[in-house]
């Protein structure tokens, strides 16, 4: 069973890093959570490293300026992984072709900027579905929409043998008190369908490859003990079993009303979550503090 702890110093002396989500435990999509700011800069001021690991289909730099807009301050954190840079890289490498529909939202238009770390890349065209070799999903086009209006357009697809590259394996995430649709819902729709993804967010292993050098890039090291931290079950616990390192499950993200959790969680709420979910967080907290 998980371990309840009611703030990160209590376990930090046990890491070296820490592999930090960003929506649901760093912010909720519209501001900083000043708690969960004030434990990373702790942590790093005793001399440990953050990893902020996240499935934003976009660029770090992106990222890194719309955090900055939350009130994230830079020395909470050491470095950025992002699932589109892990996205971009397959597709700048040809992994869906180089004609390719693109699903998603102006915001994420930036997906296609140049890549420098792939030498000779493939030249990416955007064309309608009807000439694509291959998809590219950042997100829905209405993150207020049910999945199931691509429908039409993923029957098309799946007809014509096209792989899916989803640059966001979330299913769903919360803006402030508004739930929005992500790439992952769509994706697992296609699946559904019948059709081919490709995933390189939480948990699947490229994004970890990515953190891990980013980690490296800052003066980490192969033996260091790292702590993933996040409120998604099935992305950033799943993914740090996978990974085999240690957890902590951020409770008041999107468990927050299985949970019930305001300061901290119900513990037997919290224990059946753990066994419905089938997750094995090796620490809980109700939230980043």
């Amino acid at each position: 069973m998980t371990a309840l702890i009611t703030a990160l110093s209590e376990i930090s002396d046990r890491y070296d890093a820490a592999f930090v989500d960003l929506w649901g435990c760093l912010h909720n999509g519209v501001r900083a959570h000043p708690e969960a700011v004030a434990a990373l800069q702790a942590f790093r001021s005793a001399g440990k490293r953050v990893v902020l690991l996240t499935n934003a289909p976009r660029p770090r730099a992106s990222v890194e300026r719309q955090i900055a807009k939350m009130g994230v301050p830079e020395d909470a954190w050491d470095s950025i992984a992002t699932s589109g840079d892990s996205a971009r890289a397959a597709m700048f490498r040809g992994a869906v072709g180089q004609k390719v529909w693109f699903i998603g939202e102006d915001h994420d238009q930036s997906f296609f900027d140049p890549l420098k770390v792939v030498s000779d890349p493939v030249e990416i065209t955007r064309v309608p579905l009807e000439e694509a070799e291959g998809i590219v999903c950042c997100g829905p086009f209405d993150p207020h929409a049910d999945p199931s209006v691509m429908r039409p357009e993923f029957l098309l697809a799946k007809q014509k043998g096209l792989k899916l590259l989803c640059a966001n394996p979330d299913i769903v995430v919360d803006r402030g008190d508004s739930r929005e649709w992500c790439a992952g819902a769509l994706a697992r729709l296609y699946e559904e369908m019948g059709g081919e993804t490709l995933y390189f967010g939480k948990p699947h292993p490229p994004i970890y490859d990515l953190a891990r050098r980013r980690l490296a890039e800052v003066g980490g090291g192969d033996g260091d003990a790292i702590l993933a931290i996040g409120d998604g079950p099935h992305t950033d616990i799943d993914g740090a079993m996978g990974e085999d390192i240690d957890s902590l499950f951020v409770t008041g993200g999107l468990a927050a009303e299985e949970t019930k959790t305001s300061h901290q969680p119900d513990e037997d709420l919290l224990r059946a979550y753990i066994e419905k979910e089938k997750i094995a967080p090796t620490f809980s907290i109700g939230h980043l503090r």
